[in-house]
């Protein structure tokens, strides 16, 4: 095999003909072949096990990392990447690169007659194909559908959050050349990079998960990588109020605001399920309708037929070509779309936003980072102003009390667990104040021994929203009635 595979072409000769991703994977394991000795404690994990509810799950332990498992490891890299030809291994599917892998793998340890267990030649098979053809240490966690984050802080420190709380990882990187090298490899699959001249990065990986890396300098201990990661299973409004995060009333009540195509804003902190919330009230828009998603990166997760998805560009090396949420949404309203999605408002383009909303295009939806209702108008009060308008502050506000129909608060609580804390409509001016009304309203009632935050979700008794009329016109009137019939019963 061996023979073969050298006549064939080597690695250096196939190496310009192949995929980024696999070009990127050679450059990596060539740099590995003077390895620095690691920490011989340094543990390594089993493949991902199935998801499990209690937080302290872990990968089991394996044998520990020694310095003679990385020489051997340097040895078998060296070899594989002057017997494979990778021009040939990029026209493959991963589950066919990953076998023929193991099999030159496989080759090269009988032939150096290195001396080790089935279980040792396993983990080493392994950890080569996830550098070859994965993103390294990083594999194991991102096959786990338990794990929600995983933050890297520099090569030795890997967290977690896994049913609400963060735990150490034992995941470690060989040094931050490694780390950051893997990081490199992910940005670059987006079109973006990361390096000293541009450390900071917004990225995602194939599956939607979102990627932030900052790079050293500014990263003082070495390339801080945070992975927000997307369950495979789509979550439903259905299996939230399984996990008690909405009652079934407050569930029905979100499908009807979503159905009558109300302009709503999620609102709610890092890690509260924002952008969840906002994937699941998608399902309930009409499939023949035309949806424009602008996003920093692309994440939502829309079932829908006809949707175009826009996501933002950050400048290039020379510091030209950027293109900001504020040109997708401007740009999209040429577009003929009949509902706009922002998965998230972080400055002026709420603005455009707001102006979209009050020109005929219901049902638009957005998130935004804050901890309430009311600061949510606040901050997109303040955001206006942050672009230069020159606005009064009476102005302002009717233009945002005019746009906005509903603002639904998302929380992280202080056990893990997420609510949907507020369902607050807006109703209107009085004098220069923007009146709200809360039509269901989360209400904490203590907590049991495990320290699990018990509470309520409530109706607060509103006769007729104000949004009654559009309810009617979608003949939802009758179903909104009982909704909110049901929700005030004890």
């Amino acid at each position: 095999m061996f023979g073969k595979r050298g006549n064939e072409g080597s690695g250096k000769s196939g190496m310009g003909q192949a995929t980024p991703a696999v070009h990127a994977a050679a450059s990596t394991l060539t740099a590995e072949r003077p390895v620095a000795k690691a920490p011989s404690a340094q543990p390594v994990f089993e493949p991902a096990p199935p998801p499990v509810a209690a937080p302290a799950a872990q990968a089991r332990r394996r044998t520990p990392r020694t310095e003679d498992y990385y020489d051997t490891k340097s040895q078998v890299f060296s070899a594989l990447i002057d017997t494979i030809d990778l021009s040939q291994l990029a026209k493959l599917d991963t589950e066919s690169a990953r076998e023929e892998i193991r099999d030159i793998v496989n080759d090269i340890i009988t032939i150096k007659n290195f001396a080790m267990s089935i279980s040792e030649q396993e983990e080493l098979l392994d950890d080569i194909c996830n550098d070859v053809l994965g993103y390294g240490p990083l594999e194991p966690l991102l096959a786990r559908d338990d794990i929600a984050d995983i933050m890297v802080n520099g090569a030795g420190k890997t967290y977690i959050e896994v049913a609400g709380k963060v735990q150490e990882s034992e995941i470690r990187f060989r040094d931050n050349a490694q780390l950051l090298s893997i990081c490199q490899r992910i940005v670059s699959q987006v079109g973006r990079r990361v390096d000293e001249s541009s450390p900071i990065c917004d990225a995602r990986l194939p599956d939607g998960s979102r990627v932030n890396v900052i790079a050293p300098p500014l990263a003082i201990d070495g390339t801080a990588l945070t992975i927000r990661k997307f369950k495979k299973d789509k979550l439903t409004l259905d299996q939230l109020v399984r996990f008690g995060s909405i009652t079934p009333e407050g569930a029905a009540l979100l499908q009807i605001i979503g159905r009558v195509r109300c302009n709503l804003v999620i609102s709610g902190g890092t890690g509260s399920g924002k952008t969840t919330l906002l994937n699941c009230l998608t399902n309930y828009i009409d499939r023949d309708e035309r949806v424009i998603t602008c996003e920093d990166s692309a994440e939502l997760q829309l079932q829908q037929p006809h949707v175009v998805r826009l996501e933002t560009r950050p400048p290039n090396i020379e510091g030209e070509g950027e293109i900001t949420m504020r040109d997708l949404i401007k740009n999209c309203l040429r577009m003929r779309p009949e509902r706009i999605i922002v998965g998230e408002v972080r400055g002026p383009e709420v603005f455009d936003l707001l102006q979209a909303m009050n020109t005929g295009h219901d049902g638009s939806m957005g998130t935004i980072h804050a901890n309430t209702p009311r600061e949510c108008l606040s901050r997109m009060e303040s955001m206006i102003a942050m672009g230069g308008y020159t606005l009064p502050a009476k102005t302002v506000r009717e233009i945002i009390a005019g746009s906005i129909d509903v603002i639904i608060q998302a929380s992280r609580l202080r056990d893990g667990s997420r609510r949907i804390t507020h369902i607050t409509e807006v109703v209107g001016m009085e004098g220069d104040v923007i009146v709200t009304q809360d039509l269901m309203r989360f209400e904490m009632e203590g907590e049991d021994a495990n320290g699990r935050i018990l509470g309520k979700h409530k109706g607060t008794g509103i006769g007729k929203p104000h949004f009654w009329d559009r309810a009617r016109y979608f003949n939802e009137d009758k179903r909104l009635a009982a909704t909110l019939d049901a929700m005030e019963k004890p």
